[in-house]
This record gives structure tokens, C-alpha cells and sequence, in this order.
């Protein structure tokens, strides 16, 4: 009955049914986790794709599934625009339909190469014309198992469809987190990082490898509600067999460096506002605690410090008092670049531009090292094409009046007693691959973020994606947030202590040990792309086999 009905609405609805599928299939991200829904909906995008009579209808469909994905899983975008005052919050909605708009080519993409080089319709579509219009006519006949496993069966068609449309897949999440400077939010593969599914494989193929295996497996259920129950279900039993493979224990932290992690809760609403300045230092001062025999490396949020640190002595000297002798802080802050001009008897001093930095102070008020956000976010941090829109009314949702530069990339810094930091601020800790500095690799990475213009879903997206990051690169990855999800996480993406969102409170933890490096630590994003390659190739094979 369920295959009937699902049939009934590929004859009748099949864009309604891909943008719906869309929709739903975001669920599985966090906050809610529910990726069994996900990999249902791949999977129905599968085959409403492969039912498509042509290659036009093919990249119809993958985009409405893709419009759909996005608009609810950016939701948290349109929250944003509620905090300032250059534009109407309302904007915030159409921003996120604009952008998934566009970010749906990606998955239409997917699907209009796995239809074209997976299918026989795309393959030989002067001779399968009969056959692309039988399906639209009788899809319930693709719900039906093939009766054998040779050239006409699963074998011969579909399995190189589905190999195709993972490869596609793991290539185009890529490109999206590539091209006009990336958008690498939430690849399908980080939605089995909250159940703790398969994102061991990460360490090996990659965040964007890993989508390619969640579609293999959306691929496998596909067939199983096919009932080609014996292709389906060995696959089936390997995916499940890797997802729920025992982990290893933590590693001893015996003996490690003390970490203590601020989250003030101090929301966007008076984090700019200077009359709440000094009540803001109040809150991070308290949660910061008192010093005591062991050093401490304190940790604050992206942009904690209102004041420019490299040049504000007395704002260094308040910092240092709440540091031991040993300890030192790492803070979010804004490095500012000036343009300074005799005029006469004085000097004129212009804001031409900033940084987003991360400094390193130590208990005498030094400033031992700044790090530079590199990966900045477009109309958020600076302004695309800033004399064209802003003379239609657009500004960038960061306040400030000048736009934000970008630094070298990413560095490591020696911090004595406490080993190598790598820095990744906020939203660049979503590119896989490129967060570590492969010539001198870090013993852990710091986040400092700021999540509280993101609503109740975008926290809990980020941290996993924080997660990916650390079980790609083998190294344990420290976040700390205004308002949350603040977390000390291990080298095994394992959550050790965490602040809930909406919270005050701090961490005391030991910092997580390293692990070597990595097969992806080595070589990155190259793996993803071999995978591709490989799973194209068997397509190829097993469609030149199967004639």
C-alpha cells in the first residue's frame, strides 16, 4: 500500500513530493536529529529522479528537493536580521529563500548527472524514449522487484544509478563549498554526527566522503523498498555495522593541561550596546574564577572585548588581573587598521578597516599572539559589492560602519605549558579541510564563535560540524559562545563537557590529547575526491557489463 501511494504521488505530484521530501529531509540535522527521515528522503529523491522522463525533469526535481533541504535547515538565518536596525527583519526571510534558491542547484546538479550517466533514459535516450515515457505512465512497475540480476535487473540499471548519484553528490557538496568563497553548512554526511552514525569514516574519507556513503545507504533502502532484498540487505547490514561499531574510550587526560571554557550568555541585544560594557567584562570576569596552583588556559568568545586590545594598555592590564602567573587567555576581539593624515597642528585618524582576531594574553598584560579570520562571511562580516548595495539600502549585519578584512589563513601559535593552538573563528570551522595549518599542525583548535544572532538551530549545527572537524583532523577542538553551545570536544568528535544554550557557566576540564594524524589529516580533501572518482568508475564498469 505504501509503494502504491508513493507511485500514485510520483504520477501525480512529483515536484510537490521533491519539495516536500526536501523539507523534511532537514530534520535529521540537528537540533532534531532525525536521520532516519533523512535517508528516507534521499532515498524517495532517488527514485523520483530516476522516474524523471528527462534530463530537464531530472534537475527540476533535485533542485525543488534542494529548495526545500534549505530553506528549512538555514532557517536560523532569517534570525539574524532581528538584530539591527540598517534593514527590516522581515529581510531575514527572503534572505534565506534567496539563498536556498540558489544553494538548490547543487543537489539539481547531482541528480541531472546521476539521471544522465546512471539511467538508460540519459544513457541512451534516443533508444529509451519509449522507456522514459513508460515510466511516467507506470511508476508503480519501478516499485516492483526485477525479476533477475543481469543486464535488464537491479545490476544492469539501477546500482550504477545509485553509484553515480553519490559521487555527484560528494562533487557538488564540494563545489558548494567552493565556488563565490563557500557555503560548506551542513554537508549531508554531519547529519549522522548526533546519533554518533558512521562519521568515524571521516577521519578516512572526509566530511564530503562520508555524504557519499549516507547516500549509498539512502541508495540501499531505496532497494530495499524496492524489496531487491538481496542486494539491499547485505548493503544495509554493512552501513549499520560501521554505524554502530564500539568506540574506543577517551583517552586518559591525566596529567594535561587545564582548560576553563566562558560562556557569559550575553545576547546579541547588548553585546554591542556600550552602555552594557562594563556589565558585560562583570560576567566574563566571575566566570572566569580565581586563579590557583596549575595554570589555566581561559578561553572567551569570539568578539568578547568590545576594546582594540593591540592598542588599549589599560584594557590588557584589567584582563591580566584576573589571570595567575601562569595563566594565559584566549579572547575573541577586532583588530582596527587605520589611515592616519597630518592636518595642520594634528592628525586626522581614519577606520578603514578590520580584522576579526583572536588574541593571546598572558597574566602581564603581553600580547603574545593575534590570529586573523581568514574564511569572512559574506554580508555578514563585509559587504559583496558594497557602492552597488548599499545605495539600494543593504548593509552588513555586523555593526560598524567599515568592512572587515581577511587574514592569511590558517596558523598554529605555541602557548607555553599548553602546546599549539590552531585558531578557526566562528563560521570558518565549517570548511573541511581547511582549518589546520598541515605544515605545523596544532594539538588542538580553538572556536571562539558567536552564535547568538542564530536562533535555537543554528548553535547546534555548528557544534557538530565542530565535531566533524575534529575527527577529520585526529585533534580536539575547544568552542566558546556568548550564549551557547559552548563544549570541550575530543579528538574522537566526542562531546567531553558542554554549556546548554541560553546559559551562564564555564568548563574546568583537562584539554583532550591528539591523536596522530590522520589519513584525511594527511591528505584532505583528495580522498573525497578520489571516492568520487571510484564510485563514477564502478558505474561506468558496471554499466559497460551489464551491455
Amino acid at each position: 500500500m505504501l509503494f502504491t501511494s508513493i507511485g500514485c504521488g510520483v504520477r501525480s505530484f512529483p515536484l510537490i513530493l521533491c519539495f516536500l521530501a526536501g523539507l523534511a529531509s532537514a530534520t535529521g540535522f540537528a537540533p532534531l536529529g532525525a536521520w532516519p527521515v533523512t535517508l528516507a528522503c534521499v532515498a524517495l529523491l532517488m527514485h523520483l529522479v530516476h522516474a524523471a522522463p528527462n534530463r530537464k525533469a531530472a534537475l527540476l526535481r533535485g533542485w525543488l528537493f534542494g529548495l526545500g533541504h534549505f530553506i528549512l535547515g538555514l532557517n536560523w538565518i532569517a534570525h539574524a536580521f532581528t538584530f539591527q536596525d540598517a534593514m527590516p527583519a522581515w529581510l531575514g526571510y527572503g534572505a534565506v529563500l534567496l539563498l536556498s534558491v540558489y544553494l538548490a542547484v547543487f543537489p539539481a546538479v547531482a541528480g541531472g548527472l546521476a539521471w544522465r550517466w546512471g539511467t538508460e533514459a540519459g544513457v541512451e535516450p534516443a533508444k529509451s524514449n519509449r522507456l522514459s515515457q513508460a515510466k511516467s505512465r507506470d511508476v508503480d512497475a519501478l516499485l516492483r522487484p526485477s525479476t533477475t540480476l543481469g543486464t535488464n535487473g537491479i545490476s544492469g540499471s539501477v546500482l550504477p544509478y545509485i553509484l553515480f548519484f553519490a559521487s555527484a553528490w560528494i562533487a557538488t557538496e564540494m563545489l558548494r563549498a567552493t565556488l563565490f568563497t563557500g557555503f560548506a553548512w551542513n554537508p549531508m554526511g554531519v547529519a549522522m554526527v548526533p546519533a554518533g552514525l558512521l562519521p568515524d569514516l571521516a577521519r578516512w574519507i572526509g566530511t564530503y566522503g562520508l555524504s557519499g556513503i549516507v547516500i549509498l545507504a539512502a541508495g540501499s533502502l531505496w532497494l530495499l523498498a524496492q524489496r531487491h532484498w538481496r542486494i539491499a540487505a547485505p548493503l544495509l547490514a554493512i552501513f549499520l555495522l560501521l554505524g554502530f561499531l564500539p568506540k574506543g574510550a577517551p583517552d586518559p587526560a591525566t596529567g594535561r593541561p587545564l582548560v576553563h571554557v566562558v560562556q557569559p550568555n550575553i545576547g546579541q541585544e547588548t553585546k554591542y550596546d556600550p552602555a552594557q560594557d562594563a556589565r558585560n567584562f562583570a560576567k566574563l570576569a566571575r566566570l572566569s574564577g580565581n586563579p590557583g596552583a596549575a595554570p589555566r588556559l581561559i578561553l572567551w568568545p569570539e568578539a568578547a572585548v568590545p576594546e582594540f586590545l593591540d592598542e588599549d594598555f589599560r584594557a590588557r592590564t584589567r584582563i591580566a588581573a584576573l589571570l595567575g602567573p601562569a595563566d594565559i587567555l584566549l579572547t575573541g576581539g577586532t583588530k582596527r587598521h587605520a589611515r592616519r593624515t597630518i592636518k595642520g597642528d594634528y592628525i586626522e585618524e581614519v577606520t578603514v578597516g578590520a580584522r576579526n582576531s583572536m588574541f593571546a594574553l598572558d597574566a602581564r598584560g603581553r600580547l603574545l599572539h593575534r590570529y586573523d579570520k581568514s574564511h569572512l562571511v559574506p554580508y555578514g562580516e563585509y559587504l559583496p559589492m558594497r557602492p552597488l548595495l548599499s545605495a539600494i539600502g543593504l548593509s552588513r549585519l555586523v555593526p560598524g560602519d567599515v568592512d572587515f578584512w581577511p587574514g592569511p589563513g590558517p596558523l598554529s601559535y605555541a602557548l607555553h605549558g599548553f602546546g599549539t593552538v590552531g585558531a578557526q573563528i566562528c563560521y570558518e570551522i565549517v570548511f573541511s579541510g581547511e582549518v589546520v595549518d598541515r605544515a605545523h599542525r596544532p594539538d588542538f583548535l580553538f572556536n571562539p564563535s558567536n552564535d547568538a544572532w542564530f536562533g535555537s538551530w543554528g548553535p547546534p549545527q555548528h557544534l557538530a560540524q565542530a565535531r566533524m572537524r575534529a575527527i577529520e583532523e585526529g585533534i580536539p577542538v575547544i568552542r566558546s559562545t556568548p550564549t551557547g553551545i559552548s563544549a570541550v570536544v575530543d579528538a574522537d568528535g566526542r562531546v567531553i563537557a558542554s554549556i546548554p544554550h541560553h546559559l551562564a557557566g564555564a568548563i574546568d576540564a583537562r584539554l583532550p590529547p591528539p591523536h596522530p594524524p590522520t589519513m584525511f589529516a594527511r591528505f584532505g580533501n583528495t580522498l573525497a575526491w578520489l571516492l568520487a572518482i571510484i564510485l563514477a568508475g564502478l558505474g561506468v564498469a558496471m554499466r559497460r557489463r551489464a551491455r
